[in-house]
């Protein structure tokens, strides 16, 4: 057996980091420690990037955009009911494996935690998403995706795992919990409110008694580089509690991260997840809908 890793054994749930090559061998049927017990599904998640996909992409995968998961006016969650059917028609039911990857590592996290909410119980994630494959020199393929059967039944009720979201009024309850927190994931300007970090999103500043989890520096309000190293692999799960201990940030807690409308909360919440942190969520409407009603 190639002595590559196929995952990633600084997590706890170390099985579900996946490593470019640990899924070269799953795709190319070689024999790997951890390989899915069923059949499992392979989704790179973008938002608006079919044309790209189109071009190349990971070979065996489906793409799958944000706009089908999030909805207007805060691009929270779509309703359960949308959900489920989204999932069935990709072949997903609770117990499929399925593999997320993105060119931006923060969408396929948005997948990633809506899984998991789902009900989904192997949610795994590609390290360095498609940055790291390609600098793996792996090959590619193009065209459109291939369109495997639906699932007629998720198989447990959905969502199996809600404690996983949590909605507006349930953030404000948060704040006032002993023991619980809301982290921020938002740059630091966007914290200490010298900018909204978004075009739609006028108010500046942040919620107040929240904890600051970190995110990017750049102008991207989608950074998520004090997460990731220069080739987009995640920092060790010692990096990670390292600095959110300083924040006073820690498993103890019952932890709701956001951000402005979900994407960078997400991949802290899979941070969080790989971690084996039990008390966490995603607060979904983040910095957009509480500036809108508070």
């Amino acid at each position: 057996m190639s002595t590559v890793p196929f995952a990633r054994d600084d997590f706890p749930r170390w099985q579900q980091l996946i490593t470019p090559h640990g899924l070269h061998r799953l795709l190319t049927g070689t024999a790997t420690l951890a390989a899915p017990v069923k059949p499992w599904r392979l989704l790179e998640v973008g938002c608006e990037t079919h044309d790209a996909f189109l071009q190349h992409h990971i070979p065996g995968a489906s793409y799958l955009d944000t706009h089908a998961l999030e909805e207007a006016p805060y691009w929270n969650k779509v309703a359960d009911p949308v959900l489920l059917q989204l999932l069935l028609s990709l072949g997903i039911c609770n117990d499929t494996t399925v593999i997320v990857y993105g060119r931006h590592l923060a969408a396929a996290a948005r997948a990633a935690h809506l899984l998991l909410y789902a009900g989904v119980r192997d949610v795994r994630f590609l390290d360095g998403g498609f940055h790291g494959w390609m600098r793996a020199g792996l090959s590619c393929a193009a065209g459109p995706a291939p369109h495997g059967p639906p699932a007629t039944d998720f198989g447990t009720v959905f969502p199996a795992s809600p404690h996983y979201l949590i909605n507006l009024s349930q953030a404000k309850a948060l704040l006032k919990q002993p023991g619980g927190a809301l982290v921020s994931i938002r740059s630091w300007d966007e914290f200490t409110g010298k900018t909204s970090g978004y075009s739609y999103i006028p108010t500046k500043g942040d919620i107040p008694g929240a904890l600051w989890g970190r995110a990017g520096r750049g102008a991207d309000v989608n950074d998520m580089s004090a997460f990731h190293d220069s080739e987009k692999r995640l920092h060790s799960a010692h990096d990670i509690t390292e600095f959110w201990r300083l924040e006073g940030i820690h498993p103890g807690l019952q932890a709701a991260f956001y951000c402005g409308t979900g994407w960078r909360a997400s991949l802290a919440f899979y941070c969080a997840w790989l971690m084996g942190w039990k008390q966490i969520s995603v607060f979904d409407g983040g910095w957009f809908e509480w500036s809108k009603n508070d």
